[in-house]
């Protein structure tokens, strides 16, 4: 709950995954400080999803409460959904209700495409995407009762922009903001806003991969202040705000204008021959849902139609 313009979350519950280590910790450190209750969740496994231990996220919990907050430890796979379920239970045992959601836990497998088993290309979508699918079918009936909700899923610029060795990574990350773009229409009537974060973090999924001054710059903590403007009261709805070394930025998934080729044996090659015009980015627009694809396809066809009356 806002006090003035500070964010403030007393009488808040939230859940985040993956909080035992890197970014989880410090989103779930940085909103405990703020006020809220969290369930701690952490598969406890290594960065590669092997293994579990429940000490990670019971650390962080002890944190948190050594500050003054209050918390309890989870140790639930995303991946199990009665484990889920029973995690969401725990909290509403525990303090009543769950105002957040931030799905934050992730795996990497990287490898070239060319070489990469299939079994961790399912792996990695399994607890990128179907575990974000998870948490958040298991606190959306909670959520659409108490008509509040605030959900944050964890992007990446891999899946919005590409990155070598990560087709699986990327694919379950973009994945993320086609559910946000869905769930963020069918929640805004019961007050549930969702939206997702791509962070640029170092924590030990990039250990190794960078100078220690960039290590320095793009410590977790720089990437907090996005996520708890998305779990904020005042929240925006379906929004993807990358984060990174104290910069933040918007991500956008546009519409250019087009332009009306009509359906001709020749229209392949009109099509390639102005490429460069459909593709223009001059006039572009952000749609509030997919039907806008259609509606500007039908408008332009019409129009045409019209013209030629």
């Amino acid at each position: 709950m806002s006090n003035g313009n500070t964010i403030d979350f007393k009488g808040r519950v939230a859940i985040v995954t993956g909080a035992g280590g890197g970014l989880g910790r410090q989103h779930a450190l940085a909103l405990a400080a703020r006020g809220a209750r969290v369930v701690v969740n952490d598969l406890g496994g290594a960065a590669d999803g092997s293994g579990g231990s429940a000490s990670a996220a019971q650390a962080v919990v002890e944190e948190i409460r050594a500050a003054g907050g209050e918390a309890i430890a989870n140790g639930a796979s995303v991946t199990d959904f009665a484990a889920v379920e029973a995690m969401v239970q725990q909290a509403v045992d525990a303090w009543g209700r769950v105002d957040i959601l931030v799905n934050n836990a992730g795996i990497l497998r990287d490898k070239s495409f060319a070489k990469m088993d299939l079994a961790d290309f399912r792996l990695v979508v399994d607890v990128h995407l179907m575990g974000a699918v998870h948490c958040t079918k298991a606190v959306w009936g909670l959520m659409n009762a108490q008509k509040y909700g605030r959900i944050v899923m964890t992007t990446s610029s891999s899946g919005l922009y590409g990155n070598f060795g990560q087709s699986n990574y990327g694919a379950a990350k973009l994945a993320l903001v086609g559910l946000m773009q869905t769930l963020s229409i069918e929640g805004a009537k019961n007050d549930i806003r969702v939206n997702c974060l791509a962070p640029t973090a170092a924590t030990r999924m990039t250990e190794g991969l960078m100078p220690q001054e960039v290590l320095d710059a793009l410590r977790p903590e720089a990437v907090v202040p996005a996520m708890l403007v998305l779990a904020a009261e005042n929240a925006p709805n379906r929004t993807i705000l990358c984060a990174g070394a104290g910069t933040f930025e918007a991500a956008h998934i546009t519409l250019t204008q087009g332009a009306w080729l009509g359906v001709g044996p020749d229209t392949p090659e009109q099509l390639a021959a102005r490429l460069a015009e459909v593709s223009s980015r001059e006039g572009e627009t952000v749609p509030q849902s997919g039907a806008a694809q259609g509606t500007n396809g039908v408008g332009q066809a019409m129009k045409a139609r019209a013209s030629r009356g």
